[in-house]
């Protein structure tokens, strides 16, 4: 058995593939332990890990993070980049460690796996060295020699002048990365560690496991990934128990259902439910729009009478009676569909959104708007072209067959235990 200390930072996005890796090992005999937010308390303690609370570092509500953040107010784009960098992974780092410091005094462990913004678990391991492992539930943002860095939401150079391009954009990563760098040497200084001049995915990525949610395909089929990368494909969270459905949830048989999600983060109801509901309001689909936000059922404009609305829905269940699903680019959604062979519409507007919907443009499997914001005809321009190009869909079959054998939470509980030498 080994003793296991799991980091995620208190998002629906970090949490939920974290813990079913969790989930995993607990049920493989590993004593488990979960260090994050108090809002997913029971879903931690239902995994069987046990629950580890953010109380130094300062616990807040993915919802509304400027209440704990106020920095974030008004802000998107770079300047909300670089602020949730700082303000939401670095400068928290320290209480982070105050609180891992007083549990492993309680009850040591073996290794730690984090997510790949668990600053604080990052820092604490370089303080008390035990074995690390990095699980990547974003678009992995590992540097390397091929291509433009992540994040930019730009496809690889393909003839002289944009491999050249590449080669300048990953040479001024540093310079790119200097906002972080003062933020990152106080969060060392105020642990008693030394500064150092590595870039923040140098930091934070594990040197011994790296454990990627995805495929090759999705990260460009890049050629210079090390050794200790592994992808996982999807992390399916684990069937929860048969809820109520929707009162309309009949509305979907025999329809051509198109599914439309904002995620958590950033919902502003116009930047693409609106503009989705216009173009298709006239076409014969039923629109299936998730909020994001439990128990917000409706949106605050009226709607045609093909949509339906509600808060949260069973992707397990609704998936599979998806046709198309329009999304502002969030990784797990954007995974869920693709497992499904579900062809894409992505208007990825922030944070990582320009990336994941350039890797998927890249694939094949949707098309990008290139805007988190778009008008209601490039919406439409962009269905049309998904309902009636035959690729997309062949695409996105293609992806789907390359995710599902690469093993999920089995395979990544798996090298976990090889990272500490042990087995069942």
């Amino acid at each position: 058995m080994a003793r296991i200390l799991v980091s995620a930072m208190p998002f629906t996005g970090h949490v939920t593939p974290t813990l079913t890796v969790a989930a995993e090992l607990v049920a493989r005999g590993h004593d488990v332990r979960f260090y994050t937010g108090g809002a997913f308390a029971e879903r931690v303690a239902a995994s069987g890990a046990r629950f580890v609370p953010w109380q130094a570092a300062p616990d807040f509500d993915e919802n509304d993070l400027s209440a704990t953040f106020p920095r974030l107010i008004g802000k998107k784009g770079l300047s909300q980049l670089l602020i949730n960098v700082q303000d939401v992974f670095i400068d928290t780092a320290p209480a982070q460690v105050a609180d891992l410091r007083d549990e492993f005094a309680r009850d040591p462990w073996d290794v730690v796996m984090g997510d790949e913004v668990s600053v604080g678990a990052v820092l604490f391991q370089e303080l008390q060295p035990t074995r690390h492992a990095t699980l990547a539930v974003l678009p992995l943002n590992l540097a390397g020699t091929q291509g433009p860095p992540s994040g930019m939401g730009l496809l690889p150079g393909r003839n002289p002048f944009t491999k050249a391009r590449d080669a300048v954009l990953r040479s001024a990563v540093p310079l790119i990365s200097r906002p972080i760098l003062g933020p990152m040497a106080r969060a060392r200084a105020a642990v008693g560690l030394p500064p150092t001049k590595l870039t923040f995915e140098k930091i934070v990525f594990s040197k011994e496991l790296v454990i990627a949610t995805g495929s090759p395909i999705l990260d460009y089929d890049r050629s210079d990934r090390p050794d200790h990368l592994h992808f996982v494909g999807r992390l399916t969270p684990a069937a929860a128990a048969p809820g109520p459905l929707p009162d309309w949830w009949r509305d979907l048989d025999g329809r051509t259902v198109v599914h439309v999600t904002q995620g958590t983060q950033n919902i502003d109801p116009s930047d693409l439910f609106r503009p989705t509901l216009e173009a298709l309001a006239d076409r014969d689909v039923l629109v299936v729009v998730a909020t994001g936000i439990p128990g917000h059922d409706a949106l605050p404009f009226r709607v045609a009478g093909n949509v339906r609305v509600a808060g949260f829905l069973p992707y397990e269940q609704l998936l599979p009676r998806v046709d198309v699903m329009i999304t502002n680019g969030g990784w797990g959604g954007t995974l869920a569909a693709l497992s499904h062979g579900i062809p894409l519409v992505i208007a990825g507007g922030d944070l990582d959104k320009p990336e994941i919907a350039a890797r998927v443009a890249w694939s094949g499997a949707g098309v990008n708007l290139r805007t988190g914001t778009p008008t209601s005809a490039q919406v439409a321009a962009g269905f049309d072209r998904v309902v009636s190009e035959p690729s997309f869909r062949d695409a996105a079959t293609s992806v789907a067959a390359e995710l599902r054998p690469l093993g999920g939470a089995a395979r990544a509980a798996e090298l976990v235990e090889d990272l500490v030498g042990v087995g069942r």
